[in-house]
């Protein structure tokens, strides 16, 4: 359907008086939210994005988080994040349901960009991105007592799709696939009581680090970042795979996967070892990391993914979930090599 007269409704429910003159889709095309540049008569300009990935509540809460953060951030992240339009106070979400039709949709202020960082990372680059993610889970930790609640954890997900598993297994594929689903379901609910989580701090974390999502200034400090789709409060550990992705000696690509592999490089441990003087990690964090490349295949990749990713996405990552990531957690991570690198206990 045309998804721009639900923007159009979104916009009137917001400020009918400001007359819109040009809706464009601005949308990367990789998963199934749609991005707007909106061009009003008296040439303002805003970002609309329409979602119907996920439940409405929780796209709400966890807008309200990110305002939160956002104006609660310090220097120098102050203005960091993309900034939500509010009305009456509110981040203003517009609900649309119509027939089988359930989507939603946010307006945020434009967001400056200064710099992207290159596709490949030089060492320089690696040791500035590490220093700065220390600092920005800090300014994170920092002001997580004021943000308000969230239902989400990790557990509840993996409860969910187990859920979902047991309901109708045929949708995930075989029996035999639903069984290994189930296995690893399991795998990270027993191996989540062997790490001393108590201890692992809860802040805002954003988890899909792409290159395309934030810019640096010219002396590589973070400047901005937008696109939500996988935000929660949660434990740091689940930044940390998308980061060993950027610094990946494989630099960015277009064409993606999600190969467990990028953690074993020495190019992320240099990273990690800039992030640790900065925000000291403790050995069972790295051994956690294991489990939290776990979740995101299975939340990310295997319960949300023919939600969000677009088909041809859905299909091609659903299908090397089963044939390579899944299949590489126990045998491919090894977090010895990166706790003896942190010289940690």
């Amino acid at each position: 359907m045309d998804y721009s007269v639900i923007v159009k409704k979104a916009w009137e429910g917001y400020d009918a008086s400001k007359t819109i003159k040009l809706i464009e889709d601005i949308s990367a095309m990789v998963s199934t939210n749609h991005v707007y540049r909106i061009t009003f008569d008296d040439d303002d300009i805003i970002i609309a994005k329409l979602s119907y990935f996920g439940k409405f509540e929780h796209f709400k809460e966890d807008h309200r988080i990110i305002q939160t953060l956002a104006n609660n951030l310090l220097y120098p992240f102050e203005n960091l994040l993309a900034r939500s339009l509010l009305k009456n106070n509110r981040v203003y979400i517009y609900h649309y349901k119509h027939g089988k039709t359930d989507a939603w949709v946010v307006f945020y202020n434009p967001t400056r960009i200064l710099q992207r960082l290159p596709r490949r990372l030089d060492e320089n680059h690696i040791k500035k991105l590490g220093q700065q993610v220390g600092k920005f889970h800090k300014a994170c930790s920092r002001v997580k007592n004021v943000l308000p609640k969230s239902s989400k954890t990790l557990r509840t997900d993996i409860s969910s799709l187990l859920t979902q598993l047991n309901t109708d297994e045929k949708q995930f594929g075989s029996a035999m696939q639903a069984d290994f689903l189930k296995y690893h379901c399991e795998t990270f609910l027993k191996n989540r009581s062997k790490y001393n989580m108590s201890s692992f701090e809860i802040i805002p974390v954003f988890i899909d680090w792409n290159i395309g999502n934030f810019s640096v200034t010219p002396n590589l400090e973070l400047y901005s970042r937008w696109d939500y789709d996988w935000f929660r409060m949660s434990y740091r550990v689940l930044d940390f795979y998308f980061f060993s992705r950027v610094v990946s000696d494989i630099g960015d690509r277009t064409v993606f996967s999600y190969v467990i592999n990028t953690m074993m490089e020495d190019r992320f441990i240099i990273f990690l070892k800039e992030y640790h003087k900065v925000n000291p990690l403790t050995a069972d964090e790295i051994r956690f990391m294991k489990e939290a490349y776990r979740f995101f295949i299975l939340n990310y990749v295997i319960k949300d993914g023919k939600h969000f990713f677009s088909e041809q996405y859905a299909e091609k990552l659903q299908a090397e979930a089963f044939n390579v990531y899944l299949p590489s957690v126990d045998r491919d991570f090894d977090a010895e090599k990166i706790i003896e690198a942190l010289k940690l206990k």
